[in-house]
C-alpha cells in the first residue's frame, strides 16, 4: 500500500458543519464558523485579533501592506523557506534580505542577522521550521535595540511553543497556515494574527479590501467606503467550517504526531551514527508540533538513493524548499547577506517522510528498514 508524504486527518464534526453551511446557503466569508474561528484562535493564542484569510500566503501579503513596506525597504528573513515568505515583502518594492539557517533546527540564525542590518531595514520575519520555534528572545532583542518591527511566518508552527509562549504571538504580527500539508488543515486558508493593538483596525481594513465594512458592520460608521489599499483576503464559509471542526481536534491531532514524531527519531538514530544523515535537534525550551520529520543527507546523491529506496517501498517521502537566495527571482528581487553554507547543504539533501495523524503505524518501521540498506 502506498503511503503518502502527507495526508489530512479528518478528525471530528467536519461533514456536519460542512452539512450545516449548505443548509444555511451562506456561504460568503464572515459568518457563523468564521466568527466561531475567530474566537477559538484569540483564546487560545491571547491574540488582539486573529483573522482567517484564504491562505497563509495572503496572511503575509496583509503583513506586507501592514508594515507598510515601500520600494528599497529590507526585510531579514531565513534563505531556507517558502517563496511566499519573501513575494510578501517583493510584491511591495521591498528587498528581502536573506540570511544562512542554523544546522540544528533549520531556522534562521539568530547569530547573522545583526550584521544584515542597513538603514534601509524594517523588519525581522523569523520562520520557524517544522514547527520548532526560533530563537525569539535574541531576536525580538535585537529587533527593539534596532527599531524593528518582527512580523513571525508561523505557517507550520500552530500549536507549538517557545518557553511556553505560542508561536505567532511575538511580533507585531503573525501568519498561519491551515494548507492541507499542515496538521490543522482547511484545504486551503490560513490567518493573520495581530498582537500588536495598533495594527487592530488597519488590519481589518486591508482584509476587506481597503474598506471600513467591519466597521460599519459594527455600527461605528453609517456606511462604509474606500479608506486604505487592501484586498480580498476572506475565505468562505465552507473553509471556515471545516477549520473549526479541526481546531476543535488540533491538541489530539499535535499530540499524535508529536508521538510519531519521537518514533521516527529514535527508529533513525543508526543513519546519524553510521554518519549517513543529520537528524533535528529540538532545543529543550521549544514544544514543538511534529509538523515535519526530516534527515538532512550527507550528499544529494545520498538523498536520491535514500528516496529511491522509500519509493520503491511504496513510502512517498519528499525533499523540500530550494533556498531564495540561489532561486532565479531570489537573485533578481533579494540580496545574500551571509554565506550560505547550511541553507545550501540542506537543499541539497534534505528529504521529508511520511507524517500525518492516522499514518498506520508500521510505516515509521517500514521506513526505518527501507533507509538500513543505505
Amino acid at each position: 500500500m502506498s503511503v503518502p508524504y502527507y495526508e489530512p486527518t479528518l478528525a471530528g464534526r467536519e461533514r456536519e458543519y460542512l452539512d450545516e453551511v449548505l443548509s444555511a446557503k451562506q456561504l460568503a466569508g464572515d459568518g457563523k464558523f468564521t466568527k466561531a474561528c475567530h474566537a477559538w484562535l484569540e483564546e487560545k493564542t491571547g491574540a488582539v485579533r486573529a483573522l482567517l484569510t484564504h491562505s497563509g500566503t495572503g496572511a503575509l501579503d496583509m503583513i506586507g501592506l501592514l508594515l507598510e513596506i515601500e520600494p528599497g525597504d529590507e526585510v531579514i528573513m531565513p534563505s531556507y523557506t517558502f517563496v511566499s515568505t519573501a513575494n510578501a515583502i517583493a510584491l511591495r518594492g521591498g528587498v528581502p534580505v536573506f540570511v544562512d539557517i542554523r544546522a540544528d533546527t533549520l531556522n534562521i540564525d539568530e547569530n547573522l542577522i545583526e550584521q544584515a542590518i542597513t538603514p534601509r531595514t524594517r523588519a525581522i520575519m523569523p520562520v520557524h521550521y517544522a514547527g520548532v520555534g526560533c530563537e525569539m528572545d535574541a531576536i525580538m532583542t535585537l529587533a527593539a535595540k534596532h527599531g524593528l518591527a518582527v512580523a513571525e511566518d508561523a505557517a507550520q508552527g500552530f500549536g507549538a511553543f517557545y518557553r511556553g509562549k505560542a508561536l505567532g504571538t511575538f511580533g507585531a504580527l503573525s501568519a498561519l497556515s491551515f494548507h492541507a500539508s499542515k496538521n490543522v488543515v482547511a484545504g486551503e486558508g490560513g490567518a493573520l494574527l495581530v498582537n500588536d493593538p495598533a495594527y487592530r483596525l488597519r488590519a481589518e481594513i486591508v482584509r476587506e479590501k481597503g474598506t471600513n465594512r467591519s466597521q460599519f458592520f459594527r455600527g461605528e460608521v453609517d456606511k462604509y467606503t474606500w479608506v486604505d489599499l487592501g484586498s480580498s483576503f476572506l475565505p468562505s464559509e465552507i473553509t471556515a467550517a471545516l477549520l473549526l471542526a479541526q481546531l476543535e481536534q488540533a491538541e489530539a491531532i499535535n499530540q499524535r504526531r508529536v508521538a510519531l514524531w519521537g518514533r521516527y527519531h529514535e527508529a533513525l538514530r543508526p543513519l546519524e551514527a553510521r554518519g549517513l544523515a543529520r537528524r533535528a535537534e529540538i532545543p529543550q525550551h521549544c514544544a514543538h508540533n511534529g509538523h515535519i520529520y526530516w534527515l538532512v543527507f550527507e550528499s544529494g546523491e545520498l538523498r536520491a538513493r535514500a528516496r529511491d529506496l522509500l519509493v520503491a517501498q511504496g513510502i512517498m517521502a519528499s525533499a523540500h524548499y530550494a533556498p531564495l537566495h540561489s532561486s532565479p527571482a531570489g537573485q533578481r528581487l533579494g540580496r545574500a547577506a551571509s554565506a550560505m553554507k547550511v541553507a545550501d547543504h540542506v537543499g541539497e539533501g534534505l528529504l521529508r517522510m511520511p507524517l500525518y495523524a492516522h499514518m498506520p503505524d508500521d510505516v515509521i518501521e517500514r521506513t526505518a528498514a527501507a533507509l538500513a540498506a543505505l
